[in-house]
C-alpha cells in the first residue's frame, strides 16, 4: 500500500446515483460549478476536497457515467434549513466531466434558469 507522510492512501469512495426524472436532476444539478456537477443525497460522511467515484445513470439515457469527482458540498444531517442530506460532487475539467455536463444541460434545457429551489441552493 502506498503512502504518504505515514498516512495510507485513502481511496476514493464509490457512489452510485439513479436520477428518475426531470425534477430530480433539476434539483441535483449544480450548473454553478465550473465543470458541473451534482448532489448526490447519502448518509456517507464525506469532507470537502475527498475524491468521489461516482456512476451516474440519468433517466432514459442507457448510458451509465463513470465520473472520478470531488466533494465540493456537504449538507449534513440535520440541516436547520430542511435541506436533504449529502454531499455534492464537482465533475472533472475532463472529457468525461464534458459530456456529462453537457448531457445533463441537454436534458435540462431552459429548466437551468429556473428559480425553484435545488438541493443545494
Amino acid at each position: 500500500m502506498a503512502e504518504t507522510a505515514g498516512a495510507p492512501l485513502a481511496r476514493p469512495s464509490v457512489l452510485s446515483l439513479a436520477v428518475k426524472e426531470k425534477a430530480a436532476l433539476y434539483a441535483a444539478y449544480m450548473p454553478f460549478l465550473a465543470n458541473g456537477g451534482i448532489f448526490v443525497p447519502t448518509a456517507r460522511t464525506a469532507r470537502l476536497g475527498d475524491d468521489i467515484y461516482l456512476i451516474l445513470s440519468l433517466m432514459d439515457d442507457a448510458s451509465k457515467y463513470p465520473i472520478a469527482g470531488k466533494v465540493v458540498w456537504v449538507t449534513p444531517a440535520g440541516a436547520n434549513n430542511g435541506k436533504t442530506q449529502g454531499i455534492g460532487v464537482h465533475f472533472p475539467a475532463d472529457e468525461s466531466g464534458q459530456r456529462l455536463k453537457m448531457r445533463i444541460e441537454e436534458i435540462l434545457g431552459a429548466a437551468i434558469g429556473s428559480s425553484r429551489a435545488t438541493h443545494t441552493l
